[in-house]
């Protein structure tokens, strides 16, 4: 379920392993939605001369403030290293420099340690690779976009498949299988500031929460530091702002023009940029409390020290579609804030991805612990690889050992199958992202998060036991938003 880079990734690794009848789902199209596509950023591998799986897990570690599981943060670093190279070999298009990979270093590394594919395309290429190699596993692998799982099919303790609403044409679609992974992606959309993709609203967690996983370190969401404020962008992801910044040295400033991560124990940047995430997006907060944020409560990122040739070369086309948006970096500054970006928590699960509940498993993002208390720039990625790849491992021979005792679907598919009054799902989401960026955003106190969660108890006696409108409606999306609310 999902058909991100974990998502593709265990398709691909379950039918190397013998699996002949994979199913890739996704609410999506196949490999263009979610997180990974949208990804214009690095990629973090230990891939570099010198450089070793050891050294990228003390940094992960390190940035995870003492609260990763280790064993997972490691394989995360192990495994993902061989990743970043099958994609090599699996011509992604990986930057050059010399005889070796391009790399830079990004905050909270010790040394250069991130690939990229030219300029904003790193998402795009390795979804793109990923989905040709699924193709060229041929018939084992079957494709179906526009499925939202709604219900995992949970008979004698442990999963034989799940219940899907078909988006495009409104049906109920059952599915049996003899193991399931979860690759759904995180929840980031549940703010009202965000990175995410409109699918990326924690259904996965929900999905295992009720089947009888556990959940873990649910509290931690990384909020990307320089996320993009003003001027209106058209057409481009909003925190495209962070390889720049650390291939350039951009100015993080106050509305004095002052750079100010010092004074917030973010250490000087000296026209580099080495402050962790969670550091950047305190220090920017605690900038505009104090009365000195820029005039639409964020930060001015400037490039304007920059010479126009350093600019053109180390951005490219992007300069023109920032001219098309009015923006000449040689003289304007743009503003930033913290963006929800990633969420570190998830399901718990052990080195080979199963979740405790009998033929589940989960992958990516849905994962919980390794990343700790905030995720090292680069890790995403790596981490969606990794864990994907493990995780189809695993599936295939769960598979292999022997089906499933049964399968009946009748309770799980009640649900889809009942009429609710119409509401205005869309009102109830704004109020939802609303009060999530309000009391449980970055800074959280007791009377805030009371208040958080009075709000959310109004929002579910708001909601009802039944979605809005009628079965069978194609592309009912005030019937999808109830869904994700629940």
């Amino acid at each position: 379920m999902g058909a991100g880079g974990a998502g593709m990734y265990a398709a691909i690794e379950a039918a190397r392993h013998g699996a002949g009848r994979v199913l890739l789902l996704d609410r999506s199209l196949i490999g263009r939605g979610g997180a990974t596509v949208m990804a214009q950023m690095t990629v973090a591998a230990s891939v570099g001369p010198g450089d070793t799986p050891g050294f990228h897990l003390a940094d992960t570690l390190a940035a995870g403030r003492g609260l990763c599981d280790e064993a997972l943060s490691a394989l995360l670093c192990e495994e993902g290293r061989d990743c970043i190279l099958e994609m090599d070999a699996w011509k992604v298009g990986w930057a050059r420099a010399g005889n070796g990979f391009a790399q830079v270093q990004a905050p909270g590394h010790d040394r250069p340690r991130c690939v990229y594919v030219d300029f904003l395309n790193t998402g795009p290429a390795v979804s793109r690779t990923l989905r040709a190699q699924v193709q060229r596993v041929g018939d084992a692998i079957r494709r179906v976009g526009e499925l939202a799982v709604t219900d995992l099919v949970v008979q004698g303790g442990e999963v034989t498949g799940a219940v899907a609403l078909d988006v495009a044409r409104g049906g109920v679609v059952t599915i049996a299988a003899g193991a399931t992974i979860i690759a759904t992606g995180g929840l980031t959309r549940l703010y009202a500031r965000n990175s995410a993709s409109a699918n990326m609203s924690g259904d996965g967690y929900a999905l295992a929460l009720r089947a009888g996983a556990r959940l873990m370190d649910m509290e931690f969401v990384q909020f990307f530091p320089i996320g993009h404020l003003a001027p209106r962008l058209v057409g481009m992801d909003p925190i495209m702002w962070d390889p720049f910044r650390y291939k350039l040295g951009g100015r993080l400033l106050n509305a004095a023009g002052e750079e100010f991560t010092e004074r917030w124990g973010g250490g000087v940047e000296a026209g580099g940029y080495t402050v962790t995430r969670d550091l950047a997006t305190y220090a920017i907060t605690k900038e505009v409390e104090a009365g000195r944020g820029s005039p639409h409560g964020g930060a001015w990122l400037s490039f304007s020290h920059l010479p126009a040739a350093t600019l053109r070369a180390a951005f490219g086309p992007v300069i023109d579609k920032l001219a098309a948006n009015g923006i000449d970096l040689t003289r304007d500054a743009v503003e930033v804030s913290p963006i929800a970006h990633y969420h570190m928590g998830g399901v718990r699960v052990d080195t080979r991805m199963r979740t405790g509940v009998p033929r589940l498993l989960a992958a990516g993002e849905a994962v919980g612990g390794a990343n700790g208390a905030n995720r090292l720039s680069g890790n995403a990625i790596t981490e969606a690889f990794a864990f994907g790849r493990v995780a189809g491992r695993e599936a295939a021979r769960i598979a292999a050992a022997g089906a499933p005792r049964g399968f009946d679907a009748g309770s799980a598919t009640a649900l889809l199958s009942s009429s609710g009054p119409a509401r205005n799902t869309a009102a109830l989401v704004a109020r939802l992202q609303a009060v999530m960026a309000r009391d449980v955003g970055p800074f959280r106190t007791a009377s805030g998060l009371a208040r958080a969660a009075s709000v959310l108890a109004e929002l579910r006696a708001e909601l009802g036991e039944a979605p809005p409108g009628a079965p069978g409606a194609a592309h009912d999306l005030a019937r999808l938003d109830w869904l994700d609310l629940r």
